[in-house]
């Protein structure tokens, strides 16, 4: 057994990854355990009806990562332009998004598990999927992240369909509490399923054919033929060096890893002395010149790759450029120096669940973030974009630190600041992550920094939108690190209700 540490989103998914690497599994199949248990056991943040990216660094080899976002439907059916809405949530301070049947997208996570599995995993296919399904089967409490979001969201993303909505509310007719079971109807016989037939089955099987024909028969995009024509996709990873560390990251049609490479390049000659005035002022500085290149010239763009390329040159050169959503993320590693890191979203919720399966469907067609001009303009069968930047980093002497985050547009400004701690500053992992953070985002009236508490703004001009206390809008780093003389560390994040395990003698 190859000793294995895991950092998710909740201390059940953590122990489920452990379970896995008990086993015999190795850090990509405790990952895929893990980030499994975390969609089946978070309900609202995301789903199996996700999508997403998983970086692996093998421990010989260059890192790649595995493209498992969302596609644009269409190839089988047309879709319904009254299908999809648009609604407003108060998740954040408030944010817009569109739900219903026609912002459904291909989702990809079950396809990316699953080629992740065959090619880099251990373990067979259905030991894999079992912690989920058993969870699911027995039920699990209702974590606080979830009910938190579910407040603010039940109604006008989850709550529109009355099976939907029966699914969150206990014996009084009101939101399930935090700490209550909660089984959700025909999950676990869902994930049964994949785990008997293997990942196919949710794309060309029984399954797939009764989420494809629930979406298509409501007005939907989403057909047969969009299920059955999906692939995951192995991909180069993007590498960027930050002092003796090479960090990889989600290489394009995604957007997050050029956002967090470019900073990372950019934050390289900060001092190593901490957050001072100073350094936080470069830090929004930086993070305002690539967020709003990447509003003006990368989110929707039909030359992402030569727009990333223009962008990291820039970087590179040290010139600043001109001027979802619920997430859920997974992070391990072993002692063999493989690091796996999985991010998975279903954007904010479609709010679309095809009877019987207990699976929520994504509405990354709905994020109007990344398709600005709308999800009808995107060509059936074409990848969408993404902010999602799931990291492995790797230094010369063999240590190994994967890294991620959930949060939307949140997740690059996260990984960057803890990256930039542990590796820049020289923090501890935990520390690393618990410090203060700072987000540059776009307002109506221009770009206003969000910020917690303990960051010294003092020298920053753009106008400023503090909170009060650490919150889980500045994402949930979890973190997993191999070292060959210290043996594990591994944090999960305080603003989210994390889990951490390490199973095995390091």
């Amino acid at each position: 057994m190859t000793a294995v540490a895991v950092a998710s989103s909740s201390q059940l998914a953590a122990d489920a990854g452990a379970a896995v690497a008990a086993a015999g599994g190795n850090a990509i199949d405790a990952a895929i355990a893990a980030c499994l248990t975390s969609m089946t056991t978070e309900p609202g943040v995301c789903s199996l009806g996700a999508s997403g990216y998983i970086t692996i660094w093998p421990r010989s080899g260059s890192p790649v990562t595995i493209d498992g976002y969302a596609d644009m439907p269409g190839l089988g059916a047309t879709p319904d332009p009254d299908a999809a809405w648009p609604i407003e949530i108060s998740y954040g301070g408030g944010m817009k998004t569109i739900v219903g049947y026609g912002s459904v997208a291909v989702p990809g996570a079950v396809a990316a598990f699953g080629l992740a599995s065959e090619h880099y995993g251990r373990l067979p296919w259905r030991e894999v999927v079992e912690p989920a399904r058993t969870i699911a089967a027995a039920g699990f409490p209702m974590p606080s992240n979830c009910r938190h979001y579910l407040e603010c969201a039940l109604e006008p993303v989850l709550g529109w369909q009355e099976h939907g909505r029966q699914a969150f509310l206990g014996e009084n007719g009101e939101l399930i509490r935090k700490g209550d079971t909660v089984r959700l109807p025909g999950l676990a016989d869902s994930l049964e399923r994949i785990g008997r037939f293997g990942p196919g089955e949710f794309y060309t099987g029984e399954l797939g054919t009764t989420i494809a024909d629930y979406v298509s028969g409501n007005g939907g995009a989403l057909s047969r033929a969009d299920l059955a024509a999906y692939r995951a996709k192995e991909r180069e990873s993007l590498d960027v060096v930050l002092d003796e560390w090479h960090i990889a990251t989600t290489p394009p049609p995604a957007v997050g890893g050029a956002t967090l490479a470019a900073m990372l390049l950019l934050m390289h000659g900060v001092r190593h002395d901490g957050w001072n005035a100073d350094t936080v002022r470069r830090l929004v500085e930086i993070q305002h010149a690539v967020i709003r290149y990447r509003h003006r010239k990368l989110d929707g763009s039909a030359r992402i790759r030569e727009d990333i390329a223009a962008l990291l040159d820039m970087a590179h050169g040290g010139i600043l450029p001109g001027a979802s959503s619920a997430t859920v993320h997974t992070s391990a590693t072993d002692a063999n120096g493989v690091g796996c890191s999985i991010t998975m979203s279903a954007g904010y919720g479609s709010g679309v669940v095809p009877p019987g399966t207990g699976v929520w469907l994504n509405n990354s067609l709905g994020e109007i973030e990344l398709i600005p001009e709308g999800g009808l303009t995107v060509p059936p069968g074409s990848r969408l974009s993404s902010n999602m930047a799931p990291s492995v980093a790797h230094r010369g002497d063999g240590a190994v630190l994967a890294t991620g985050s959930p949060g939307a547009d949140r997740i690059t400004s996260a990984i960057l600041q803890v990256l930039v701690n542990f590796i820049h500053f020289g923090q501890p992992l935990e520390k690393a992550i618990a410090e203060p953070r700072a987000h540059v985002e776009r307002a109506p009236d221009g770009y206003v920094v969000a910020h917690e508490p303990g960051m010294p703004m003092d020298a920053v001009t753009l106008p400023l939108r503090p909170f009060d206390q650490l919150s889980m809008y500045f994402g949930g780093v979890g973190a997993a690190l191999w070292d060959p003389v210290t043996g594990f560390s591994v944090a999960g994040d305080p603003r989210r209700q994390g889990g951490t395990a390490i199973s095995g003698d390091s």
